[in-house]
Order: structure tokens, then sequence, then C-alpha cells
């Protein structure tokens, strides 16, 4: 068998674990607050530590290597910076040695605060495991990585961080599932490949994944990914992904956005950005992300999550601005702009979705607008919501997990420009780009409390910050498993 030219997906993750006490020989970092006194790791004068959170510096000891390492003011934000920053530098100092001929350490060890509790664990534990992720395609070696951090916590609290760290640990391992589907290169990425890869990592008892192809398509009548995927030699998949716990509460069905590339179709995109649409299916991976991460957790809230994957290309096949679109379930959409695809494949799924398995509450999350990039900035989700119960809870598992989100007005001044002459709906019309797209969404909703959530700006990063690097970044996988939980 030919050897897959991208890094096998999940990507390997540095371990946490907690412990009582220090284990002998592996190099030891100290966690301090800003203003806190630092002479009880010993500071050297004149180092200029701080204790700003993220600040790391590094102390000469003949025992090998001590670190000291700013938590600022305590919040879990600057727990989750510490917890990156560390384990950036403790990757560096394993690669330096390496280089020179000794030998990198595979365990480093932590003393947070003795003030510090579980939250705050699971918090330097989120930083940990994402800050330090890395995805390259490379003939290269890889460079020497620590493999496992070890916490040590005050003996009667071993057990509660523990149990904090673990689950934090499966958050953060569905945030980096994300960054790998999204980084994966599209001449690998595809439907086909996408659904296939959906199956193989749903190898958590529970959890059960079902692959719609482009014949199955046809047959159901979803002219929206069947008109989206026409251009491409790629055709489109449904990815079906179920977690039936007993006594279940409630039933969510959640909806991603699985454009595994986008060329804009014959609408096409200014070519200097397009080799970012890789990640267009950001949505789509979260949500497989986060089923994974619900099997693993096992909350008792029945989920049923649905990822349209197409590729939106150009050729003589592709749909055009001005073609007549009919949905699953018969609804029809006038198209003006070919690179709103993915409303398109949305409006299938939610469709279907709601038909075939009834859930109680829907949220779908896409990379949809650049019109929520110039709202909101790159760091921050929009939430547009038809309940305000609903948006709460997207609100607070948000915050809980360290993901932003800012409610949108899902304004009904504008349901009119959504309107068609010749069809039900038109796909792209005038106005505040992200309030209409969410206005067509609602349209294949059936009056059930929705939520759209649009991740255009902070699914992808150019620069390092906090526990994000560079590429995919995994938004919204950990809110989407906080929010289950909420109903369990």
């Amino acid at each position: 068998m030919a050897r897959s030219p991208v890094p096998s997906v999940p990507t390997r993750l540095i371990d946490v674990e907690v412990a009582d006490r220090a284990r002998r020989g592996a190099p030891v970092a100290v966690l301090v607050a800003e203003g806190d006194d630092a002479a009880h790791v010993e500071v050297p004068a004149g180092v200029g530590f701080s204790g700003k959170a993220g600040q790391v510096q590094i102390l000469p000891d003949e025992d090998g290597p001590r670190w000291v390492v700013g938590v600022g003011a305590g919040t879990p934000r600057h727990y989750r910076e510490a917890g990156a920053a560390f384990v950036r530098a403790a990757h560096a100092y394993a690669d330096t040695e390496a280089d020179s001929g000794g030998r990198p350490p595979v365990t480093v060890q932590v003393r947070p605060p003795e003030q510090a509790g579980a939250g705050e664990y699971a918090a330097f534990t989120t930083g940990a495991i994402l800050g330090g992720y890395r995805y390259r395609v490379t003939g290269s070696d890889e460079p020497a990585r620590v493999r496992r951090l070890r916490l040590v916590a005050p003996e009667g609290s071993v057990d509660e961080c523990a149990a904090a760290v673990a689950r934090a640990g499966e958050l953060a391992r569905a945030t980096a599932l994300a960054r790998d589907l999204a980084n994966t290169p599209s001449n690998v990425k595809n439907p086909a490949w996408l659904a296939d890869t959906a199956q193989r990592i749903a190898d958590v008892p529970g959890l059960s994944v079902t692959v719609r192809d482009d014949e199955w398509l046809a047959q159901q009548r979803f002219g929206g990914m069947l008109a989206v995927g026409g251009g491409s030699a790629h055709p489109p998949r449904l990815i079906e992904l179920s977690y039936r716990p007993r006594g279940a509460a409630a039933h969510l069905l959640l909806v991603g956005k699985g454009i595994t590339f986008d060329t804009g179709g014959i609408s096409v995109k200014p070519a200097a950005g397009m080799h970012l649409m890789r990640t267009d299916m950001s949505g789509g991976g979260a949500v497989v992300a986060a089923m994974r991460a619900i099997a693993t957790l096992k909350p008792r809230v029945r989920v049923t999550a649905l990822v349209p994957a197409a590729e939106n290309a150009i050729s003589g096949s592709a749909y055009r601005p001005g073609d007549v679109v009919r949905h699953y379930g018969g609804r029809t959409t006038q198209i003006d702009n070919t690179d709103a695809e993915g409303r398109m494949v949305l409006a299938d799924a939610l469709a279907y979705g709601i038909a075939t398995f009834r859930p109680d509450v829907v949220v779908d999350v896409a990379t949809l607008t650049g019109a929520m990039k110039v709202a909101l900035g790159l760091r921050t989700g929009g939430l547009f919501a038809t309940d305000d119960e609903l948006a709460d809870r997207l609100l607070t598992a948000g915050a809980e997990v360290g993901e932003q989100w800012w409610r949108m007005p899902l304004s009904d001044e504008y349901a009119d420009a959504i309107r068609s002459e010749i069809a039900d709906v038109r796909q792209g019309p005038p106005g505040p780009g992200g309030i209409t797209a969410a206005l067509f969404l609602r349209e294949f909703t059936a009056g059930l409390p929705w939520a759209h959530l649009d991740i255009a700006g902070p699914a992808r990063a150019e620069s390092t910050y906090a526990e994000v690097v560079p590429g995919g970044t995994g938004f919204a996988a950990r809110t989407l498993v906080q929010f289950v939980a909420s109903y369990a």
C-alpha cells in the first residue's frame, strides 16, 4: 500500500496526567501568578520575571532544566495561555537537546500554585495539549517532542483534578481532531476522504456512522448538494453520525458545512486567498470531532449529526448564477452567487435531518460568510438563534471552554430580501450578508428551536496566540461538546 502523503489523523498529542508527587529526574516547571512573590522558586535578580500570563523563563540548574511560568491573574484564559506557552518552550528545549546530542526529556512536570483548583488544572491542560499541536507535511525528520506532562497536585485533590484534566483532555482532543480535518490539503481531502475518515475515527462504543453517496443523494433529491458538487470530479457525500444512549433526556441535531474545497464555482474567488479554502469544511470537522468526544464522555443526550460534504469546483457541469435548485423536501432556491454554496448544502441537510430524525433542537455550524469576519473579527464566532434559552446555552458553553461567541440579530425586516420572483427563496440577496444567510437557513428549520454558528472568522488563524497555532483552529468543537452536556 502506498504511503499517505499527509500525516495520520488524529495527530499524536501530549499526554497529561495528575499525581501527588513529582517524579525523580524529570524537569520541573513552577507556575507563578502575576504579583506573587517568586522568591520560593529562586528567580535570580535581573531575570525580569513578572508572572504575566504565558511568560516562560528557564532557570539554570545543575540537575537539569527548571522553568517558571506566569499564569497572570489566574483566570482560565491565563492558565490556557500558560499551558500553551510552557509546552512550546518544553518542546523547543527537547529539540535543542536532541540536536546537540543530549537526552531530550520525555516527561516534564508542573507544580501549579497551591490555590489552584480543578478548573485551573483543566485550563492548563487545554492550553498544553493544543498549544503544542503541530501539523506539517514534510519529508524531514520530526523534531524531538515532550510526550508527557505530569501535573503535581496536593494529595487530597488528586482525584478531583484528575477528573477535570481527563475531561479537558477529551475536549482538547476534539479541537485537535477538527484541526487535523481542516488542515489536510484538498488534493487528499475530497468528500469521499472526509467520509471515510469519519468512519475510521468513529472507534468509540455507541457512535455509528453512515455515509450516503451521490446516487442515494440523487434518489432522495438533495438538489443543493448535487448542484454544488456537480462541477467536481469528486462527487458529494452525506455523512450521518449517531449517538443514542439509553434514557436520553433530549435529542439534538448538529449540522456542519463540509465543503472540502471552495473555488467559488463560476462566481470564482480571488486567487489571493483561495489556498485557504481547504479549511472551508471547518464546521463539518468540528461536528465530526465533537461527536467522537460526545460518545467518549457519554452524556445521556441523543445526538444526531449531519455533514453535507461537497467540493465546489468549476467545469462545464458546474451550477450557474440564475439556476433554480430544488432542495430535499421540495423547497426551491434561485442561485445568485455560486460562491454562496455553504447555505445550499446546509439547506438540504437541515431539511432532511429535521424530517427524518425529528430532533428537539437544531444547531448548524459553518464558515459561512465573510461578513462575519468584518463584523466580529477573527477570534469571535457569530451566533444567530430563534430561541433565547438555546442562545444562552451556547454562549455559556463557549465561555466555559474558552471559545468566544457574540449573538447577532436575526432581523425579520430583512426577511423579504430572501424572497424570489421565480423560486421560493433566493440564495444571495443584497443586504447584511451574515443576517440574510441566517434568514435563508431559517427557511429550512421547520420552526424548531435553531441556532446558526458562523465561524468564518475564528476557524482559521494566521499567527500563534494563546492555545491557537496557524492553520485550522478547531473552533466550535469544544463548544458543541459542552453544549450537548448541558442537556444531560
